[in-house]
C-alpha cells in the first residue's frame, strides 16, 4: 500500500522594493535576480499490520526514495519560470502482495495481473503447491514502482510588486496511475505590504490503468471455470477447514469500467502582518473529487461469506498472526467507494517573533468531507538561532482524525452493502510526530559548485506514530544554489 506520508513542500517567495535614484527616475529590482537550483532529497520508511491490499491485515513495509531537482529562473525584471523535476522510487511489501503467490506458485511470481498474459514471467507454469501470507513480500513485479513528476510554473509581478499572478502546468506518471493537471493564481499586497489576499485553483485529469488481486483477475478473465485455467489451474483451494475445495466463485467481483479521476481545488488565503513580532495567515480550501476513488487492488473479505485459501492448511488458524508464514486468503471483492468526494480543509498559521534568537511557528487546520471524516492537525515549530549561518529547530505535529462511514475493519463488512473498504487511513486513529530540523545559511554564498554558490542547506528528519501501530521514519535535506 503506497500512502501518501511522503511530502516535499517547495515554497517560492517573491520579494522586491522600489528605491528612488539620486536623478529622480525611479528603478525596480528583479523579482529574482539570477537563477536558483534547489536539490532536495528524502528517505522514509515504515512498518505497520494493517494492509489494504491483504484487506486490512498484513505487513505495510515500505521504503521510498525521493528526490526533486527545483529551478527557478528570472525570464525578465518582473518574471519567472520554475521547473520542479521529481522522481520516486519505492519497495513495497504490501503492494507486491497484488500477486501474494511464491515464485513457483499461482502467478508463477511474474504476473501483477495489469494487462494480458504473454510470453516471459506471465507465462510461467504454475506449481501444484503455491503459497503466501499477508505477513512477507512476494516476488511480484509490483513489489517496486517509480514515480516521475515534473511541474512548470510561471511568475509575474507587477512593476509595484503589490500584484502577483502565476499559472502551472504538470504531468506524473507511475505503473498504474497518470496525472495531468493545470492551474493558476493571483496574490495581492498592500497596507505597505502588511496585507496579502491570494486565490489559486487546480484541476487534475488522472486516469488508472486498474491491477487487480491475482486471483481476482483470473476470475474476470475466464469466468466461473477459473479454477481449471491459466495461473489456478492444477491449484488447491482449500476451504477453512484446510479441505481441498472448488467452491471458491468470487461472484461479486466486477471489473471497473470508468478509469477516470478528476480533482478540481480552489485556495482562499489571507495573511496579515499584526505588529513587528506577530503575523497571521488563514486559509478555505474547496475539493471535488470526481471518478475512480477507490483502488482497484485493495482487497476485501466479507464476513458472510466463506473463506478460501492457497497454501499450506496448518497456518490457516493462525492466519490473522505474523506466525502465518504459508497461507493466502482468496479475496470476495476489491474497494468499493462513491464516485464523489467533497473535501473541505480550513486552517491558520500564527508566526511570533519573541527575541533574535527564538521564533515561535504554529498551526493548526480542521478537516471535514463528505465521507464523515473529520480531523485535527496542530504543528509547532520552534527556530533557535545558535549563530548568524546556523539554525536548529525542533518540530511537532498532532493529527487525529473520525473514521469513514465506508469503512470496516479485515473482514467485517457485509456483501449487502454497496460501498466498503478496508484501508486504515479511511479509519480513526491519532499520529504523533517528532522531530528536528538544522538550516545552514551562507548569504554570501561562499562555497561554490562550477558556477553555482551554496546558499543555504536544510535537514529535517521525523518519527510518525500512529495509533493503528503504523511508524514511519521521514529524513529530508534540501540544497539552495545560486548562480553567480
Amino acid at each position: 500500500m503506497k500512502i501518501k506520508i511522503i511530502l516535499l513542500f517547495i515554497l517560492l517567495g517573491f520579494n522586491a522594493f522600489s528605491q528612488e535614484g539620486t536623478d529622480g527616475k525611479e528603478f525596480k529590482k528583479r523579482v529574482l535576480e539570477s537563477t536558483e537550483v534547489d536539490f532536495l532529497l528524502s528517505y522514509y520508511n515504515q512498518d505497520g499490520s494493517k494492509s489494504a491490499v491483504s484487506g486490512g491485515i498484513g505487513s505495510e513495509k515500505l521504503t521510498d526514495v525521493a528526490s526533486n531537482i527545483v529551478i527557478a529562473m528570472p525570464l525578465n525584471d518582473d518574471s519567472v519560470l520554475t521547473v520542479d523535476l521529481g522522481i520516486s522510487a519505492y519497495s513495497s511489501a504490501s503492494s507486491s502482495n497484488i500477486n501474494p503467490f511464491n515464485a513457483t506458485g499461482a502467478s508463477g511470481g511474474g504476473d501483477d495481473d495489469g494487462d494480458d498474459d504473454k510470453v516471459g514471467s506471465f507465462a510461467a507454469a504454475p506449481a501444484s503447491s503455491p503459497y503466501g501470507t499477508p505477513w512477507q513480500a512476494s516476488s511480484g513485479a509490483s513489489k517496486n514502482d517509480e514515480l516521475t513528476a515534473i511541474t512548470v510554473n510561471y511568475a509575474h509581478s507587477s512593476d509595484s510588486r503589490n500584484f502577483i499572478w502565476n499559472a502551472d502546468v504538470s504531468f506524473s506518471n507511475e505503473y498504474d496511475y497518470t496525472s495531468v493537471g493545470f492551474g493558476g493564481g493571483i496574490a495581492n499586497l498592500f497596507n505597505d505590504k502588511n496585507t496579502e489576499l491570494s486565490l489559486k485553483a487546480n484541476v487534475y485529469l488522472d486516469q488508472w490503468r486498474p491491477i487487480y488481486p491475482t486471483e481476482l483477475h483470473e476470475y474476470s478473465k475466464y469466468g466461473n471455470d477459473f479454477l481449471n485455467q491459466g495461473y489456478f489451474s492444477g491449484v488447491t483451494v482449500l476451504d477453512q477447514n484446510g479441505q481441498a475445495t472448488t467452491n471458491y466463485i468470487p461472484s461479486a467481483f466486477e471489473t471497473i469500467s470508468a478509469v477516470n479521476r478528476n480533482s478540481y481545488s480552489a485556495s482562499f488565503g489571507f495573511s496579515q502582518v499584526l505588529s513587528k513580532k506577530l503575523q497571521v495567515s488563514l486559509f478555505f480550501d474547496i475539493l471535488q473529487q470526481q471518478g475512480l476513488l477507490s483502488s482497484p487492488y485493495h482487497r476485501i473479505y466479507f464476513s458472510d461469506k466463506a473463506n478460501y485459501y492457497i497454501g499450506q492448511a496448518q497456518y490457516i488458524p493462525e492466519y490473522e498472526s505474523e506466525s502465518n508464514v504459508g497461507v493466502y486468503k482468496l479475496a470476495d471483492d476489491i474497494e468499493r467507494l462513491p464516485d464523489s468526494r467533497f473535501k473541505m480543509p480550513i486552517g491558520a498559521r500564527l508566526n511570533y517573533y519573541i527575541n533574535e534568537r527564538f521564533v515561535l511557528r504554529s498551526y493548526y487546520r480542521y478537516y471535514s468531507d463528505n465521507w464523515n471524516i473529520q480531523s485535527h492537525t496542530i504543528n509547532f515549530e520552534l527556530p533557535i538561532k545558535v549563530s548568524d549561518r546556523f539554525t536548529v529547530f525542533p518540530l511537532y505535529r498532532y493529527y487525529t482524525q473520525t473514521q469513514s462511514q465506508y469503512y470496516a475493519p479485515y473482514e467485517m463488512h457485509l456483501s449487502t452493502e454497496k460501498y466498503y473498504t478496508s484501508d486504515a487511513d479511511l479509519s480513526t486513529f491519532d499520529s504523533n510526530q517528532y522531530g528536528f530540523g538544522v538550516n545552514y545559511t551562507d548569504i554570501f554564498t561562499g562555497a561554490k559548485i562550477w558556477k553555482f554558490g551554496l546558499k543555504n542547506v536544510d535537514f529535517r528528519f521525523n518519527h510518525y506514530q500512529r495509533s493503528d501501530n503504523l511508524t514511519a521514519n521521514i529524513a529530508t535535506i534540501g540544497f539552495k544554489f545560486i548562480m553567480q
